[in-house]
């Protein structure tokens, strides 16, 4: 898991067929100190995170699948959770 500030929502013309209606969001990860931690990544959101929102990511391939309901998405991030 990784912590992450969002920094915005995502919009494709052209998505794999398993995210048509799906949300993403533009998430960078963050070190313990706050600082970026790597480029921003684009990440699957089921809980209708905002910009700003603070956040935990998680790459566990059984969370996309539960999500999207798809065995070959090729998403790899989501949103575990809204940290408070």
């Amino acid at each position: 898991m990784q912590t992450a500030r969002v920094l915005g929502h995502a919009r494709a013309t052209v998505k794999h067929e398993s995210l048509v209606g799906r949300r993403l969001v533009i998430a960078q990860p963050l070190l313990l100190a706050g600082d970026a931690d790597g480029p921003p990544l684009l990440v699957l959101d089921n809980l209708g995170c905002r910009s700003g929102d603070l956040v935990f990511l998680t790459s566990d391939g059984t969370a996309v699948r539960d999500i999207t309901g798809s065995d070959v998405c090729p998403a790899r991030w989501s949103v575990g959770g809204l940290i408070d």
